[in-house]
This record gives structure tokens, sequence and C-alpha cells, in this order.
């Protein structure tokens, strides 16, 4: 039996899956069982930004895996220790401690729970076309209906307002609000980027009501945006700060970076069993050591410029705009983009939607020029089949 059928037969279902098995990565590229070749613009959703297998992250692995794995936070480790205080330099000036978990949604249910716990309110208002996870209380901050409705009634108490109307987020916070949550460049709600005066109104806001500001950044954090964080763009520090997806270079991992503003957490309130294991943790400053010594931050402000200026040029009658931020892209068409995701994947392009309508591009940041240059002309040629 196929290594396709075996996932298909025995898998949750919960995926639509490609007839496709996947066994190796190599920098922006993943090869097949018979090593046909893609181009990866969806880095596992944003996972990958310092590609796949990269040496220094997976000696950095082997080297730990060998001395220890798992050690409980009620102990001390020199792997987490060390990442701790790496996470407070290179996050904005404020967060200076921080929890570790497994997940980006992890640390979203961890940073509703920390705003409750501190604040004593226990209301939130989030964002429409936010999406901050699946549990629950992360799914009850996430506003699209197909996520919420199947798993309703949902964590109490949550509002949510149009992305970027300070005005809604100004009538809606009040005495109960115990934090707004949101991501700076919102990623699954179709790659819109906030504009500083909302950013900055919203920062204002949580100030003057005594609110938390949590903003989500398990997407665009680790260069993705051309930036380290995103919210460095505008100059805005978060007293939550949730963050996942590329921080440990393909392993599990998650963080909340802790602002002044969140009091001391009474012990025991909140845990994970294996949040900041050394393994995660040792993956961890590998990934952020290549992020840094190969300059990926800088390169994905810089790719990311010539890919959008790239994008725009093709001046397809199929797109309505093209946006982001960095290599974080969304190219909204004017048709569903699930039969040019497939036309990409004939071509050996791999690429994601976000939302029924928007192409999203996540390469990973030392994608080649000319791999990208590949996915761009893949591109072209699938709007220019459209009918």
């Amino acid at each position: 039996m196929s290594h396709v059928a075996t996932e298909l037969e025995h898998g949750s279902g919960l995926w639509p899956q490609r007839d496709v098995a996947f066994v190796r990565g190599e920098g922006a590229a993943l090869f097949t069982e018979d090593g046909t070749r893609f181009v990866d613009c969806a880095s596992g959703h944003g996972v990958a930004n310092v590609g796949h297998a990269h040496p220094r992250v997976a000696s950095a692995i082997a080297e730990q895996a060998a001395r220890l794995t798992t050690c409980p936070a009620t102990f001390v480790n020199d792997q987490r220790a060390t990442l701790l205080a790496r996470l407070a330099a290179i996050t904005p000036e404020g967060i200076d401690r921080f929890f570790l978990c497994n997940s980006g949604t992890e640390a979203a249910e961890a940073a509703l729970k920390f705003a409750r716990i501190t604040t004593g309110r226990t209301g939130f208002v989030a964002m429409r076309r936010g999406f901050h996870g699946r549990t629950l209380g992360a799914l009850s901050a996430t506003a699209d209906r197909k996520y919420r409705e199947p798993f309703a009634p949902l964590v109490p108490e949550f509002a949510h307002v149009a992305y970027d109307n300070l005005e809604a987020l100004t009538a809606t916070v009040g005495g109960d609000t115990a934090g707004v949550m949101l991501e700076i460049v919102q990623g699954e709600g179709g790659v819109h980027p906030a504009s500083r005066e909302f950013l900055r109104g919203v920062r204002e806001l949580c100030d003057r009501t005594g609110s938390l500001m949590i903003v989500d950044e398990v997407q665009t954090g680790f260069g993705r945006t051309g930036r380290m964080f995103a919210c460095e763009h505008d100059d805005v520090r978060p007293d939550l700060l949730c963050l996942g997806k590329a921080i440990a270079g393909g392993v599990p991992m998650g963080a909340v970076g802790i602002g002044a503003r969140v009091g001391e957490l009474p012990r025991g309130s909140h845990g994970s069993t294996f949040g900041g294991n050394p393994l995660a943790c040792a993956a961890s400053l590998a990934t952020l050591d290549v992020i840094e010594s190969e300059g990926l931050v800088r390169r994905s402000e810089e790719l990311g410029a010539w890919l959008l200026d790239r994008l725009q040029s093709l001046d397809s009658p199929h797109v309505r705009s093209v946006r982001g931020r960095g290599l974080m892209v969304g190219i909204e068409c004017k048709q569903r983009v699930a039969p040019i995701l497939r036309g990409l994947f004939a071509r050996g392009v791999l690429a994601l939607a976000a939302g029924p309508t928007v192409l999203r591009l996540l390469p990973p940041l030392m994608i080649p020029r000319e791999e990208l240059e590949q996915a761009v002309d893949a591109i072209d040629a699938e709007l220019g089949a459209l009918a």
C-alpha cells in the first residue's frame, strides 16, 4: 500500500489530501518519493522561514536529542534559559518574560487566560477576518463562521469588529474588556495589513481603558514581513505577543511574550508538559542564529518588494489587487483560487489560499530569486489560462 493510501485509510480525514507524498526537503524545495521537485511557496503554512532541512538546525536537533529532550519547567534547563534571554533581546521593548508552549494556537489560548487573570475582566474584542486557531478559546477570537458554527456555543463574551476601523473598535471596547486581539497583517483572512493609524489607535485605546493589547504574530513573526516582528513596522508595543510557526525551524513550538502591563501570573494558573522542552529550544536557538547570520529579515524585505512589484506588473484582468509585506503576499482574484492552486501544483509550485479568492504566497525567506521567478511565471501562466 502506498503512503498516500495509508494516510487516507488511517488518518483523521480532516484535511483534503493530494495524491502525493513528500519525503524530503532542501531549502525552498520539496521532493516526492520519485524525486519530483516542487518550489515551496507555502512553507508549511509559514513555518519554514529558514528553509527545509537547514544543516545548522538539523545539527542542533540531533545534538540535543542525544543529550536531553525533556525537562519540566519546575527545573531550569540551559537551552531554555538561553532561549528566553534571546527572545527578550529580539522582541519589542517591554516584552521580557515568556511562556513557552507547542503551537501558535496554544499561545493564543495562554494569552487569553493571562489577560483575564491580569485584568480581572472577562470580555475580548477581536477582528473580523481574523484567525487565531481552532481550540475553543482561540476559535472564539476567530470570526469566520465556517470555523465557529460547528462547535458553538463557544467561550462567551467575545465581540468582533471590522478590521482597521478604529471608530468601531472604540465603540466596542469598554470597562469589561480584558484584551483586544489582532494580527498586524491578517493571514488566513486575506493578507490584509493594518494601517499605522489603526495600530497606534489600538495601543492608545488599550492604555486608556485598561485593556491589554494582544498581538498575534504567529504567522508574521521571525522575519516574514521584512522585520523580525511585524509590529516593528509601526513601532507598536503589545502587552501580549503570540508567537509560533517559524520559531523553531519546523519543530512544534509556540510562545507568549509578556509585557510590563501584565502582572505576576499566579503559580499554577497555566502550564504545558512539553512547553520549553530542550529539543525545541535548541531548534529555536539554531533557527534564530540562521535568521540573523544569513540576513533573512533584510532579504525578506528586499525580495518581498521585488515580488510585490513583479506580481503587480502582471496586469491580469483576473486580479483585483496584490498586497502584502515582505514575503507574505496575497493576490486577490476575481474568482475562486482553488483551480489556480491545482494548476500551480501541476506546474510544480506549492501555494496557499487565504479565503476563497486570495492566492497566498509564504515562501521560505532564503528562497533563491530564480525559484521565486519560477513561481511567478507559473502564476502568470495559470492566470493566462483562465477563461
